[in-house]
């Protein structure tokens, strides 16, 4: 099988997906508009999309300017031609080598295929942070009766976790338990794998974005849970 360290950009992320030329970008600027970083630190949307046609795929790879992009998407929005412009980003960032990802971005995708979160908080530290979150909850009035449903069956929500609501932003979790309570919603937790935050998605790392994509599937098919609330 080619490896796909052998393939270019164009190869990996066409431009454009239908059948023609991928050399469709008019230089127009639209997306370098709508792009909310354009100029901080040389970034540019359509500076990346002119470099990838004229096949300057190394240059991008050993550069900081995919990483600068928050894939927000606007860029893409924004083109006239449709062009794949987030999906040009990622594969770029998936050609850098693991040990070369800029910050804790890999490090947190290896803490999360080992222990299942980004951060990698051992399982008696996060059940003790959720019971105690669940009984600040339960101390307020009208609100006596609530704790935190951990692998609830037949839910109607799995509130997977963004790893900053457990480590340091507690109180956003109490927000969203409230709502869940006045509502009569019924939701759960996964006491495992309980990572909302994809970080393979952002680094390019496919394989790891599946596996991680793939622990919430079956989250929800072992305790028959119908939606997902996903924090990213």
């Amino acid at each position: 099988m080619e490896n796909s360290k052998d393939k270019t950009v164009k190869d990996l992320a066409p431009l454009r997906d239908i059948k023609s030329s991928p050399e469709l970008c008019m230089s127009c600027g639209t997306c370098s508009a709508g792009c909310p970083i354009t100029g901080q630190d040389g970034f540019d949307p359509r500076k990346i999309v002119g470099m990838v046609i004229e096949g300057r795929d190394q240059e991008l790879v050993e550069s900081n300017l995919p990483w600068l992009c928050t894939m927000c998407a606007k860029c893409e929005h924004a083109c006239p031609m449709g062009i794949n412009i987030t999906g040009i980003v990622r594969t770029i960032r998936g050609l850098v080598d693991r040990d070369k990802v800029p910050g804790m971005i890999h490090k947190g995708v290896e803490l999360c295929l080992e222990t299942g979160n980004n951060i990698g908080l051992p399982s008696e530290d996060f059940d003790f942070i959720i019971e105690d979150v669940g009984e600040e909850v339960a101390e307020e009035e009208g609100y006596e009766e609530f704790a935190a449903p951990i692998d609830k069956e037949n839910a109607n929500i799995l509130h997977t976790l963004h790893n900053k609501l457990v480590n340091t932003q507690n109180e956003d979790l109490v927000h969203w338990w409230k709502i869940f309570h006045a509502a009569d919603e019924s939701f759960t937790i996964p006491s495992e794998n309980w990572e909302g935050v994809n970080w393979g998605l952002f680094s390019g790392d496919d394989e790891s974005m599946k596996t991680v994509v793939g622990r919430i599937v079956e989250h929800m098919e072992k305790l028959k849970v119908k939606n997902l609330m996903y924090p990213e």
